[in-house]
Order: structure tokens, then C-alpha cells, then sequence
């Protein structure tokens, strides 16, 4: 009998099945069961996700590990599909920091982690105001990261964030540094033009993701044209959590308005939907065969 594939194996297959290998966030474990039954092979957990779905605050560095791995957990207990999550800077100043995030991600049922070369006070990767670490502190959370995994499938991705603030040869430079110390793919951050994934591609010969998030720096490029531009992994990191923010304000806002739900009733997933969603009825079968033989 063949052995279970690590969570860091199924990424790797699924990025070599799919071309480019769609990517979407699921804010928790409910979403990841939706995404699951949408047809999707690999799902994300953003940092700004679990900064502002589940702790109600920005994307600035305010999360630390056990916020994220509490999210991560809640979606690896029921989700096979394998998992990224995004480290922010590694939790922490040191090499030491790093490792904990790494072992505590594979622990905890993660596919493949990114990890990236902002200052610990990190900003949202579309918005201004961004700083950087050295290449070379870059270079060494890569290297801490490599060195720390006690799973060899588990995926270490670089994001770097230097096209904004040092230009396009820097970002090219820092992903084939990181490559070059370990890391398995690259995350150019903000990217604004498509052949630029090209030239990621030529110059680390690793697989690149793109991050197409909205009402950011990137443009909302097909599947179609990032294929063309040597894409390896897509990824839609908030796309869910935007709609599903934006129907929920519609709902409140009309319930306070009218008195009722009733105008918005029709907009609402049926209970019958989320029962058949999240496996309920096989759920109360087991629980009324044990009740059954507690009687007998």
C-alpha cells in the first residue's frame, strides 16, 4: 500500500498538473470546503485575510504566528486541498523566529508557505509606503526557512516586494538570490506589466506566482495571458472575502432599513445549500446511530 502524500507533495503535484495552477484565498474553513467543491486543487490563506476577517484589523504587522495557525488548522482539520499561507516576514527579527513559523506550518497540516523581504513593520503589498530589508536579510530568511523544514516536500516561496521600491533589476536579483538559497518558487509582488512575469521566469528558472488581487497595483490578467507570460500559479487571495464583505453590509443595511430580511432573502444561500456544503445530514446520521445503540 502506497504511502498518504504530504500536504507539500500535493501542491507540488498540483502546480504540475495545472497550468498556470489557479490559486484561490479562503478566508476559513468553510470557504476552503466551498472552494473544494468549486473544483479549485490548491487554496491560500492571506495575512491581511486573517488580519481583517478574523482579528478585524489592517494589514500592518499587528498578526503574529498563533492567529494565523489557529485559521490554519481550523481549514487543514477539514480540507485536504493543499495549503499556502502567507508567513508576512517569518513572525519575528531572528533565524529563530523563522524556524518556529516553519515547523509549526508543517505541524499544523500546510502545503507551502511564502515568505517576504518587508521590514517586520510590514505594509499591504499594494499600497505605498513600503520598505525593505537588505538582499542579503532576505537571503538568510530564505536560509532559515530551508534549513528548518522537517518536511522536504514542504513548499518555501519568496515574495519580494522591490519592484515598488528599488525598481525591476532588484526584484529580479533578490529572486534569483533566493532562489539560489533554497526557496522553490518566486512571488514578484505588484506587478504592472505582464511580461515582467516573463523575465522572472527566464532569470530564476523556478516556477512564479502571480498575485491578480483587486483594485491593486496589478492588472486583472487571464489565465489565458499568464500562461503565455510563463505563469506558473495564480493566485486570487481575497476575491471570496470582498464578495462575501460586500453582501453581508447589503444584508445589514437592509434589514436595519426595512424591518426585515425579506428583500434580501433571495440574494442569501439556503439552509439546505449550507447543510449539503458542509456534509450536515452524514453528520446527524452518525449522531443518531450512536444515540441508537446508547437506547438498545
Amino acid at each position: 500500500m502506497t504511502s498518504r502524500k504530504t500536504p507539500g507533495q500535493r501542491f507540488r503535484d498540483a502546480v504540475a498538473s495545472e497550468h498556470p495552477l489557479q490559486v484561490v484565498g479562503t478566508i476559513n474553513a468553510n470557504h476552503a470546503l466551498l472552494a473544494q467543491r468549486a473544483g479549485f486543487k490548491a487554496i491560500y490563506l492571506s495575512g491581511g485575510g486573517v488580519a481583517a476577517g478574523s482579528l478585524g484589523v489592517p494589514d500592518l504587522g499587528i498578526t503574529g504566528l498563533d492567529d494565523v495557525l489557529t485559521d490554519v488548522r481550523r481549514i487543514t482539520d477539514v480540507c485536504d486541498l493543499p495549503l499556502l499561507v502567507d508567513v508576512d516576514t517569518g513572525f519575528g527579527a531572528s533565524a529563530f523566529n523563522v524556524a518556529r513559523t516553519v515547523k509549526s506550518m508543517i505541524k499544523f497540516g500546510a502545503a507551502a508557505m511564502h515568505i517576504e523581504d518587508q521590514v517586520g513593520a510590514k505594509r499591504c503589498g499594494h499600497r505605498p509606503g513600503k520598505e525593505i530589508v537588505s538582499q542579503q536579510e532576505m537571503v538568510d530568511r530564505i536560509k532559515a526557512a530551508v534549513d528548518a523544514r522537517t518536511d522536504e516536500s514542504f513548499v518555501i516561496m519568496a515574495r519580494t516586494d522591490a519592484l515598488a521600491v528599488e525598481g525591476l533589476e532588484s526584484a529580479l536579483d533578490r529572486a534569483a538570490a533566493c532562489i539560489e538559497a533554497g526557496a522553490d518558487m518566486v512571488f514578484p509582488e505588484a506587478i504592472t506589466e505582464l511580461q515582467m512575469y516573463k523575465l522572472f521566469a527566464s532569470r530564476v528558472k523556478a516556477p512564479i506566482l502571480a498575485n491578480i488581487t483587486e483594485f491593486g497595483a496589478t492588472p486583472l490578467f487571464t489565465t489565458e495571458e499568464l500562461a503565455a507570460a510563463e505563469v506558473a500559479l495564480v493566485l486570487y487571495p481575497l476575491s471570496a472575502f470582498r464578495a462575501m464583505n460586500k453582501a453581508a453590509e447589503n444584508v445589514y443595511t437592509a434589514i436595519r432599513r426595512d424591518g426585515t430580511q425579506k428583500n434580501v432573502v433571495d440574494t442569501m444561500q439556503t439552509r439546505m445549500e449550507l447543510y449539503e456544503r458542509i456534509d450536515y445530514h452524514a453528520f446527524e446520521q452518525k449522531l443518531d446511530a450512536l444515540f441508537a445503540q446508547k437506547k438498545s
